[in-house]
């Protein structure tokens, strides 16, 4: 059983003409995927496998839909029982723990607010998150690494009213979640959980300049996934999908519950403290999973080891995002499995966005074409419509109405909202080109474009380069000032180990002629720095403009 073509005018299609032309997506009055998605299946198929989790510590626990309303609804009791009701904020933090499935759906039955949140935060980001999001409850892994931060905070998070642990700890001051679902009475449902413009799930998405903001989605947002799992992941009924993601960042809404239990897929959870890519491997052989979604990184480790030791005859298809892939990441991939990674893009106020769909043949290192729930566009500086081969920034046409899975707002921020999302066009702040067959290719984000010689160079492309060089690890390229050309490329790089010994001009020179061999000459680093690491905001993204401004601070 699968339920899109409940929600969908038509569910097959034979091409990206038609696909264009004949999605049509239904959306119910009052929408709440709990009660009509997770529900449904457990009173029409109760007995279909919704989610399969495993840990590196060898346990296992599987669940039918018919568990997880039952789950959900004790754990929406409880929470109830807390004083959680309709519009009460609640951050989660915990990791990959089966837990977090429950809590979700508990709180959406509520019409309450849920908040992921990473376990790396510290004492300082939980007291901003539960200040900036009035936060109600808390709801963790008891693991003293995370119980600490969090109960460190408290005296300066006035509105948290409970802090609740689903163990192995349950330390002082939080209550245990097992034990309260286990005394918890029967679930009464509101009446009115929620209308569809609703905030139903929020995250704090940290930015390469200043504080994280809050992205608030609406609850259709769910729906908008149907798109990013049926023709991105390419999932049916039957489908075993793993998605290589921590449940504290947006990607885990992407491929970890929504679009996935819409399509009729079973979600496989591997709950690990380190990631291994042989780890990962003998799961796919091992519990024979059919659908991989993971960024280039976990690919380009991955085809460092030596395939052929690993069944991998179960995985049917393999979607990528998070960064431009690598053209011999696709090609040595391809060999050693023969399936072809299919690349998309969006964002933590979007679902998909641009795809690459199984009609189409993928093009490595492009994100694919418009996912035709939006109206895709590209803008040059100026406001008018780029060309084919002209770089322009990816925007959201909104002139027709809000889009399925676009977001709400940004939670208590109008200024910042209407500074990206105003007449009719919102501003994704990344920049790309199209080519003649309608394929988008990413150049970086609007504020890291170097204009060097009247060229415009993307950091994404050179970092990309670079990166094919046995000697790099990491990089970021940015632009730093220069009185001829107004500003040429830098690139800041971590070295292999088996190469720091090597970091000086002959090296430099052979990363500069190894670039101009990849790409366009003109793009090459005439400034390399060699460090022991690259500024990151929590969630991994480098902090182009820390480096920026520790150049411009070297300069003065």
């Amino acid at each position: 059983m699968n339920l899109v073509d409940r929600f969908l005018a038509r569910t097959d299609f034979s091409s990206q003409e038609d696909f264009r032309q004949n999605l049509r997506i239904r959306v119910p009055e009052h929408f709440n995927f709990a009660y009509d998605v997770v529900d449904l299946y457990a009173a029409e198929a109760p007995d279909q496998l919704a989610l399969l989790w495993t840990d590196d510590k060898g346990h296992e626990a599987r669940f039918t839909f018919a568990d997880m309303k039952r789950q959900s609804d004790r754990t929406a009791s409880y929470f109830q029982s807390l004083g959680i009701g309709k519009g009460d904020p609640v951050m989660l933090i915990l990791k990959r723990r089966y837990e977090f499935w429950f809590s979700v759906l508990a709180l959406h039955k509520l019409g309450a607010v849920v908040i992921p949140a990473t376990h790396l935060l510290t004492k300082k980001d939980v007291v901003y998150r539960c200040n900036m999001a009035s936060i109600k409850a808390i709801v963790v892994a008891g693991e003293k690494v995370i119980t600490d931060h969090v109960a460190a905070a408290m005296p300066e998070s006035p509105t948290v009213q409970a802090l609740v642990s689903v163990g192995p700890e349950v330390p002082e001051g939080f209550l245990d979640f097992h034990r309260g679902i286990e005394q918890a009475g029967p679930f009464v449902r509101p009446e009115h959980p929620n209308e569809n413009d609703d905030i139903m799930l929020m995250y704090f998405t940290s930015g390469t300049t200043g504080e994280p903001k809050m992205v608030a989605h609406d609850f259709t947002y769910p729906i908008g996934h149907i798109v990013t799992a049926r023709y991105w992941h390419n999932l049916h009924e039957g489908s075993l999908h793993l998605t290589i993601a921590d449940t504290g960042w947006a990607k885990a809404a992407w491929g970890k519950i929504y679009g996935q239990w819409f399509a009729g897929a079973t979600l496989f959870v591997y709950d690990h403290e380190k990631f291994t890519p042989a780890d990962i491997l003998h799961k796919i052989g091992e519990y024979r999973i059919t659908s991989l979604c993971a960024p280039p990184t976990i690919y380009r480790f991955m085809i460092r080891e030596d395939l052929s030791r690993f069944d991998l005859s179960s995985l049917e298809y393999c979607t990528t995002a998070g960064e431009a892939l690598n053209g011999s990441v696709y090609d040595t991939f391809l060999a050693q499995t023969g399936i072809r990674l299919m690349e998309g893009f969006g964002q933590t106020e979007t679902t998909l966005t641009l795809g690459t769909f199984p009609w189409m043949e993928p093009k490595p290192g492009s994100m694919g074409v418009p996912n035709p729930q939006y109206r895709i566009d590209l803008l040059t500086p100026d406001g008018r419509p780029a060309e084919d081969g002209e770089q322009g920034q990816i925007v959201i046409r909104t002139d027709g109405g809000k889009p399925i899975g676009l977001f709400k707002e940004y939670y208590l921020d109008a200024e910042r909202t209407h500074e990206t999302w105003h007449d009719g066009v919102y501003y994704t702040g990344d920049v790309a080109w199209r080519d003649e067959d309608g394929y988008y290719w990413f150049v970086g984000r609007a504020d890291d474009v170097i204009k060097s010689s009247g060229y415009r160079i993307g950091p994404f492309e050179v970092e990309s380069a670079l990166m094919t060089h046995p000697a790099v690890v990491e990089c970021a390229i940015t632009g730093v000032p220069d009185e001829i050309r107004g500003q040429v490329v830098k690139a800041t790089i971590v070295l292999g180990a088996a190469w720091r010994d090597r970091a000086d001009a002959a090296l430099v020179k052979e990363l500069q002629d190894h670039v101009k061999r990849i790409t366009a000459p003109y793009k090459y680093p005439r400034v390399i720095e060699f460090v022991d690491s690259l500024p990151k905001t929590i969630s991994g993204k480098i902090r182009r403009t820390e480096i920026r401004r520790d150049d411009a601070s070297k300069k003065d």
